[in-house]
């Protein structure tokens, strides 16, 4: 079952723990990749001092953030490496939230494909943001899909109930400049999920 409007319309927090367990799903050239969340980050908008949406900053980058929660944000960091966001709250909310890990469930061929390392742990493929954007080729051309509407990249329903899943909570990774917000214990992960990324 897909997630319809009525899941992201949430605040990040929320949206972040309630994102663990589901699905994401990317399609491309008549592939398609299956992985569970495991690993998320809230941003919460105008208030947060970590999220690129800031007091309200609107930018060129930043404008997708303010639409209706439903959509991707991606962006490039360090010039290398793309980030999979997913907007949530209304309009002119701009929460969002990252999702940091992946366990693959369907696609494994395609995703060792896609990411071509030379490890054989099959948790190295996706345990962090830019690792599972690139083993699902996610990239800027995903930027403002709408993950309700679209068969490229999608979202549905986990398998297991939320009750199931145990949820730890952390701050957020490498955000020292977020001041007193560095320390606000948004990031969410799976218990004990070998999937979990890498705290850096």
């Amino acid at each position: 079952m897909r997630l319809d409007y009525n899941f992201y319309q949430k605040d990040a927090v929320s949206a972040a723990k309630n994102l663990l367990g589901k699905i994401l799903v990317r399609e491309f050239n008549g592939k398609k990749i299956m992985v569970r969340i495991v690993d998320t980050e809230a941003y919460m908008g105008a208030e947060d001092k970590a999220s690129h949406a800031y007091a309200n900053k609107k930018t060129k980058r930043t404008e997708t953030m303010f639409k209706k929660g439903g959509l991707a944000y991606i962006y490039l960091i360090y010039g290398i490496y793309y980030c999979f966001n997913i907007v949530t709250a209304e309009e002119n909310n701009p929460h969002a939230v990252l999702v940091r890990a992946v366990e693959p469930l369907q696609g494994l061929e395609i995703i060792r494909e896609n990411r071509k390392i030379k490890s054989k742990k099959t948790e190295e493929l996706t345990n962090g943001p830019g690792k599972l954007s690139q083993a699902l080729k996610i990239d800027k051309n995903l930027n403002g899909c709408n993950l309700v509407k679209s068969n490229k990249l999608y979202l549905l329903d986990n398998d297991k109930k939320n009750e199931d899943i145990k949820i730890e909570a952390s701050s957020r990774v490498n955000i020292d400049y977020a001041e007193e917000y560095k320390d606000k214990k948004w990031r969410f992960y799976i218990k004990e999920n070998k999937f979990v990324s890498k705290n850096n």
